[in-house]
């Protein structure tokens, strides 16, 4: 078992997390993964209200007695969702860890921390992190350019910028963007992390909530099946890669403001991708880690198999390659 100070931190056996995502982090992916061993998150938006989001952790907690968390994502809107309401049901539920993203949350941070709540908060870079660490956090999610959904606008990759990170951050801190098996845990682990977050992987589970036509999409298509929006509004966002965000990054190029591509990028098309199985019905989030990602496996099939085979890679190929030259003079 590989155990780091994120595991400590969290009550979890693996340094494995899924982090929140919309439409797709529910209750029954989340339970799933918590059973597996390692750490989900409830997406709290995907709910339409906080009373639904209440409802959807005592779903979980059905489901499951190990523990879980919620993901609050703080965005601009112009009309923002009740967020202090859904914070309140998080702490009234009992809720133990929270992942939160977006702009400076330190009133959330704050409040959370109050109550005896972790406070995981994802960020896109080294400056933001210290800033977050600032904050109070407990834990940092550092996101490299590959990550489905904004990766920022610095536009750096993960093998710089997790131990870039892990240089200043002296809180525990996971890595996400690119990670789908043993292999990325292990690298995120060398580069300094202290465990994995996943969303494209664990959306390719059989527990994950989604149109199977869309888990055998992402099994199907390789690294290269994604694209980045809205770059010319500083909000960029990585997508897979289908007819709707073709359009978008040509309209783009043609000068389009958000008002002209606001129905396509709308969330509820979004949404019916993951209902219907139709990719090409809107924008859906998918990472350039879906060129790793060859099968559907239950969660636990999943965890299991990525935490033995790094334990095989650090006791065999990583300790098989030091050389003990005067051992073997002697010898």
């Amino acid at each position: 078992m590989l155990q780091t100070r994120f595991t400590k931190l969290v009550g979890v056996e693996h340094p494995i997390v899924q982090g929140g995502m919309q439409w797709v982090g529910r209750a029954e992916l989340v339970a799933a993964v918590a059973n597996a061993g390692a750490l989900g998150f409830i997406t709290a938006l995907t709910q339409p209200t906080p009373e639904d989001l209440a409802r959807e952790i005592a779903r979980c907690r059905d489901l499951t007695d190990k523990p879980f968390g919620v993901n609050l994502t703080i965005l601009p809107a112009i009309k923002p969702p009740p967020y202090a309401e859904y914070r309140a049901a998080i702490i009234e539920s009992g809720v133990k860890v929270v992942e939160t993203a977006g702009n400076k949350p330190q009133e959330h941070v704050d409040e959370f921390r109050k109550h005896g709540v972790k406070v995981v908060h994802k960020c896109t870079s080294v400056r933001h992190a210290l800033s977050a660490e600032r904050m109070g956090v407990d834990a940092i999610s550092i996101d490299g350019f590959e990550c489905a959904g904004h990766p920022g606008e610095d536009d750096t990759p993960g093998l710089i910028l997790i131990p870039a990170a892990a240089n200043k951050i002296r809180i525990p801190m996971i890595a996400s963007g690119g990670f789908a098996d043993a292999r990325g845990l292990v690298a995120a682990l060398a580069l300094g992390a202290d465990g994995i977050n996943m969303g494209t992987r664990f959306m390719a589970t059989k527990e994950s909530p989604i149109h199977q036509l869309i888990k055998e999409k992402i099994v199907a298509n390789d690294e290269r099946e994604t694209e980045l929006i809205f770059r010319t509004m500083r909000n960029t966002s990585r997508v897979a890669k289908n007819a709707i965000s073709s359009k978008v990054v040509a309209m783009e190029k043609e000068g389009a403001k958000f008002e002209d591509i606001r129905e396509l990028v709308a969330g509820a098309r979004g949404k019916m991708v993951y209902a219907t199985g139709d990719s090409d019905e809107g924008i859906w989030s998918a990472g350039q880690v879906r060129g790793l990602i060859q099968d559907i496996p239950s969660c636990a099939e999943l965890v299991s198999r990525i935490v033995r085979e790094a334990e095989a890679i650090i006791r065999g190929r990583l300790e098989g390659m030091i050389v003990h030259p005067q051992r073997e003079a002697a010898e």
